[in-house]
Order: structure tokens, then sequence, then C-alpha cells
């Protein structure tokens, strides 16, 4: 059940934070995590691969804030195709430093990542080199032997302005043992539907809701870097964030290539727990009285 029990725990005792993402699924922008804050998360999509089985591709998500600049975060991977079987698909490890301390009208932030997965996985967290409805029409009891021990390293930068926030990724990938350098792009703009918040508690007021839209895909290798034969995709997205920090976001995903998947609809949901070893010594401490 991954981790909804832990995740039902936190919800009904620890405190909250303001879960700070925005709406996208693929784009990163310059939010970081706050120092001590742990958000958890769920990201999940799902479609139907030209003549392949539909899939679920579920990603569970610990973000941790180590430093204002620094915030590492953990992802376990897994899914299930139909007439298939489910298959839990590795692990991922990612830091993100950002580079100036203050608001910029462009902030910089460095990305790394080291990928410990198999080809089974069909989260779709990146789209790099010639990704595309081929990778997630394979038998999964074949793809899962295929070991993908990746390096993975993102340029992101990220601009406010009025309430909007512009954010473009460039991202560069390699297997530590063999394959060329592979390369993908995303691009999210997003906004609020208010910018000014009221002093009382609201879950359906116009601030608590952000609407945008990414584009994202593959631009080949560096052999062949370009746009021949990749897959591209236009995602709507919402975002929903209740007055307790618990955030919703759902996205339908559009093909924009021959080798893209026609539809997927990604969703998913995150909770942030405000100082998290502080209040998990309290809760462990009073016994969970509150």
């Amino acid at each position: 059940m991954r981790f909804t029990v832990l995740f039902a725990a936190a919800y009904l005792i620890l405190p909250s934070a303001w879960a700070g993402e925005g709406p996208f699924f693929i784009t990163y922008t310059h939010q970081m995590e706050e120092p001590g804050n742990l958000e958890m998360s769920m990201k999940d999509v799902t479609g139907k691969p030209g003549g392949g089985n539909r899939f679920w591709g579920a990603a569970t998500e610990f973000e941790y804030g180590v430093k204002a600049w620094w915030t590492s975060e953990l992802y376990l991977d897994g899914q299930t195709t139909a007439g298939e079987n489910t298959v839990f698909t590795g692990y991922r490890w990612e830091n993100r430093f950002r580079v100036l301390p203050r608001e910029h009208w462009i902030n910089p932030v460095l990305y790394f990542e080291f990928e410990n997965i198999n080809g089974a996985d069909k989260t779709l967290l990146e789209v790099v080199d010639h990704d595309g409805k081929d990778d997630l029409s394979a038998l999964t009891a074949d793809a899962r032997q295929e070991k993908k021990r990746e390096i993975e390293a993102k340029l992101i930068l990220s601009s406010y302005f009025k309430g909007w926030t512009l954010a473009e990724n460039f991202i560069s990938e390699k297997n530590i043992r063999h394959e060329p350098f592979e390369f993908g792009y995303a691009v999210g703009l997003s906004r609020p539907l208010a910018l000014a918040a009221r002093p009382e508690v609201c879950n359906f007021c116009p601030e608590n809701f952000q609407l945008g839209a990414e584009v994202y895909g593959g631009l080949g290798t560096h052999a062949d870097i370009g746009f021949e034969n990749t897959s591209h995709y236009l995602a709507p997205t919402v975002a929903w964030t209740l007055a307790n920090g618990t955030q919703f976001r759902v996205s339908p995903t559009f093909g924009l290539s021959g080798t893209s998947v026609g539809f997927m609809l990604c969703f998913g949901v995150s909770y942030e727990i405000a100082q998290f070893w502080r209040a998990a010594q309290k809760l462990f401490h009073d016994g969970g009285r509150p």
C-alpha cells in the first residue's frame, strides 16, 4: 500500500506546512524545501501506448530541506501493467542546489540525480533521448531485465513576475557504464487564481488553486541532438491546496509527435510536515497525545 499508513499518520498528527511544488509534474522551479521540512508525495501516471497494455506508473517521493540552498529527495518507483504484473522498478536519489540566495529576475538551480532503475520503469519523471511509446509497450518481464544506473543533471532556470512562474529545464542523462549522453527539456508556466490570501481558513478560495501548463520532450543524444524521432508532450495542470497544506494535482497529457503516447493522465497528492524531526520527537515523546 506504498506509504499510505505513514501518510495518514502524518496527516492526522503532525503539524503541516504549505506544500510549495506548484502544479507541475515534470518541470522544476527554483522553489526549494524549507530547511527541516519533509514533503511526502505520490506521483502517478496512466496511459495506453500504441499496441501495448494500459499501465500505471507510481513514484513515491520523500523531499527534505537540508539547507535553504539544498534540497534532497528520494524516489521509490513501481508500475503495474494490465495483463502482465506489478513490479518495483528502483529508486532515485536527487539533490538540488540553489545558486543565488536571493530572488532575482532569473533564479538558477543545479540538479543532480543518481538513478538505479530497470527498463520496466514507467513513472515518466522526465523524457530524454528518443524515449517513446515503444519503450512503454515492451513486456514487463523482458524490460525489467535491463538495468539502468544513470547520472542525471539539470540546469533549472526559473522566474517569478506579478504572480506568474516561468521555469525552463535542460536535462542531460548518462548511463554510468555505456551509452551516449541523452538530452531532454521541460518548460512550465503557472499562476494562482488569486495572489492575496484571505485571513480566514478556506479550502475553496481562489488563491488555493494554481493553473498552468508544461511542455516537455526528448532532444536525442550528443551524436544526433534535435527533434527528429523524439517524443513531446503538452500538459495543462491544475493544483488545489487545502488549508491544512495537502495538495492535489492533476494533468491531462497530450502527445505531440508520432512517437509519443497519444494521451496520459498524471495525478498526485503531497503533504508537507513542518520541522519533521522536531515534530517526530515530540510525537514519540508525548505518546501521540495532542
